[in-house]
């Protein structure tokens, strides 16, 4: 599928068709956003209109494995090739690197972003974003896809219900061996950035708004040299509704895990989100349950994705909070790690007001 057939496709439908473009053909790009709209490409029942994928990936070994998929090396290449008012730009670049990535595009006309978490590495980029958005009036979503996980709808049901009592207490365990991407790229900074905003975007669905407990990080070691801060990752929430969450992140485990214990009153249920898009099944285990563990499909980027584009297509507008507070619990983090560097021995940092962390 050429370039001129792919902006001829997106002309001719118009608004019942919408086009993607994917800037950044990495792990996110490549592996995660183009397999996806594939996938819902392949559908039977044919859930979205969209023209075929143009991409953007300077690396002149970027999307070789990709098919069906127009490969442009510059932005200007790819800009030729679509139509802004009709087009998803999917932003999969480090987060380090949005903000301008963000102003180009907006600059030139694209007011649909699907942009991969963390939104932004810092509070200085956050908020530059945050105006961009409203001087642009862009329709912008964050990569939230544990949000609309089947896991996660079972587990907001459990807490509105209460089959078990009320919630008391969250822990996330997310370990998984992080070393040749590490060494290899710079496209987080810390080990906040990798796991946890998809567990610290569930935290706040469930239990609602938090201020920043406690947090700690560690260097990433092995014989190939250090990876400050790229180690392990722990934070403590304190949320309003008075229960508390504790997050845990190792990219230097030997074994993968995704996974949620939900404390109640009166028992713990405990989740497993899948670990890759190589087994798209997630499993629940519940009390004294005869059936379980409960195993089920659960292709959540995919259902985001597809949800995404239907808003998109229909003009509903995201204005969920809960990546934006994602970031600014992140930072807090951050500042409350590099704080305990600066620390002398024997005294406790600081942790940052509810003022300072800006959170929902």
């Amino acid at each position: 599928m050429n370039g001129a057939h792919a902006a001829h496709a997106a002309h001719r439908y118009g608004r019942k068709m919408l086009q993607p473009l994917v800037i950044g053909l990495g792990r996110s790009g490549a592996g995660l956003h183009a397999k996806a709209l594939a996938r819902l490409a392949a559908l039977p029942e044919a859930p979205l209109r969209t023209a075929p994928l143009v991409a953007c990936d300077p690396r002149p070994e970027a999307g070789r494995d990709l098919t069906g998929v127009t490969v442009t090396r510059t932005l200007a290449e790819a800009v030729r090739l679509v139509t802004p008012q009709h087009t998803v730009v999917h932003v999969c670049t480090p987060p380090a690197s949005r903000t301008p990535v963000l102003a180009e595009l907006a600059a030139l006309g694209f007011r649909r972003f699907l942009v991969e978490k963390p939104l932004a590495a810092d509070r200085t980029a956050l908020d530059d974003i945050v105006r961009l958005r409203r001087h642009h009036d862009l329709d912008l979503v964050v990569v939230s896809h544990w949000l609309a996980a089947a896991l996660t709808d079972r587990l907001r049901a459990l807490v509105r219900e209460r089959p078990y009592g009320a919630l008391r207490h969250l822990a996330f365990a997310q370990h998984k061996p992080r070393f040749a991407r590490t060494f290899t790229g710079e496209g987080h900074p810390t080990a906040f950035d990798v796991e946890i905003p998809h567990s610290l975007g569930v935290a706040l669905d469930l239990a609602g708004p938090a201020e920043l407990g406690d947090a700690h990080w560690s260097d990433l070691r092995c014989e190939d040299g250090v990876r400050r801060f790229m180690g392990s990752a722990r934070l403590t929430l304190r949320h309003h509704s008075g229960v508390r969450t504790e997050i845990t992140s190792d990219l230097a485990s030997p074994v993968q895990q995704r996974s949620v214990t939900l404390r109640f009153e009166r028992g713990a249920v405990t989740g497993h989100y899948p670990l890759s898009e190589h087994d798209d099944h997630a499993q629940l285990v519940l009390p004294d349950d005869p059936h379980g563990p409960r195993v089920f499909h659960d292709d959540a980027l995919t259902a985001f994705i597809r949800r995404t584009y239907q808003d998109f297509a229909a003009g509903r507008r995201n204005h969920s909070t809960v990546p934006y507070d994602v970031v600014r619990l992140l930072c807090a983090a951050k500042d409350h790690c590099r704080a305990a560097e600066r620390t002398p021995a024997g005294e406790t940092p600081a942790v940052p007001t509810t003022e300072e962390q800006h959170v929902r």
